[in-house]
């Protein structure tokens, strides 16, 4: 029997009212080191330190840390093509960089990180509690990282027992590289918790990588900025800060994640469901 105009508009109405009470969010995607684990994101960043001395090169901490957050080898890329490092490099080496040394100073990288990976796995505060409270209304956890599945292979067994398992993590390696700012470990995790639209998606990082690969995939792009890459500070560091050093501090940490784009910046995780159930 056809439905009439005024039923019909009965029926929106009430998948209206469904949808409202379902809540428009059905997913949050979490980085992993600085956002999860890792209070500052400081695993990587003293491998890359010591990579880069192993070949005769003194990075500064806004140099590895500018890159935070993008596939491995593309952070090595990116930090040779530095104004600074790569005059350094063309000084000892007497040329310019080439993709063999990439590989030269990724496979340090890699086997310095592994040897060290372990002891950076402890969950960041708020995180439990925030994970549990999304997912108590229905939102499923998935995860996308900068490491490899090698490097995954040892942080997520060890986080599992830190008490924090998302329901789903992808690593570059599952998206045939392309890692960020490439949107399609977002999309992977999409897939694998069968979610229908961008639109019911946040992503949650704490660099600009995480900012701009939530931008490419379409989702809501979320920056964290306490205990952050961005922030660049142990927790004993950011907590001897006083009121005014910290509310600086955080203010050029959201001003660099908007300019990349974020929709929005909160300070820790414990903000997280406010935003996502709101």
């Amino acid at each position: 029997m056809p439905v009439d105009d005024v039923e019909q508009a009965r029926i929106n109405d009430r998948w209206k009212d469904s949808e409202i009470k379902m809540g428009k969010y059905k997913a949050v995607i979490l980085d992993w080191a600085g956002t999860t684990v890792d209070y500052g994101c400081f695993a990587p960043v003293q491998a890359f330190v010591e990579v880069f001395k192993h070949f005769g090169i003194a990075p500064t901490m806004d140099e590895v840390r500018e890159p935070m957050g993008m596939l491995k080898k593309d952070h090595i890329r990116t930090m040779l093509k530095m104004d600074r490092i790569s005059g350094l490099w063309r000084d000892k080496y007497g040329r310019y960089w080439t993709e063999d040394d990439v590989e030269a100073l990724y496979a340090q990288f890699e086997g310095k990180l592994l040897a060290i990976l372990d002891g950076y796995t402890q969950v960041k505060p708020y995180v439990l509690e925030t994970v549990d409270t999304l997912r108590k209304n229905g939102i499923q956890i998935g995860s996308t990282t900068g490491y490899t599945d090698k490097m995954m292979d040892i942080v997520v067994p060890k986080a599992k027992e830190n008490g924090y398992a998302p329901d789903f993590w992808f690593s570059p390696d599952s998206v045939e590289g392309m890692g960020r700012p490439y949107p399609y470990m977002i999309f992977k995790n999409m897939a694998a918790m069968k979610i229908q639209s961008v639109d019911q998606v946040v992503k949650v990082g704490d660099t600009v990588s995480d900012i701009k690969e939530g931008k490419n995939a379409g989702v809501l792009s979320v920056g964290v900025i306490e205990g952050s890459s961005e922030l660049g500070l142990t927790q004993a560091e950011y907590e001897a800060l006083s009121d005014v050093e910290r509310d600086i501090r955080a203010h050029h940490v959201k001003e660099r994640f908007l300019a990349a784009g974020a929709d929005k910046v909160i300070m820790n995780l414990s903000e997280l469901p406010a935003l996502v159930l709101d």
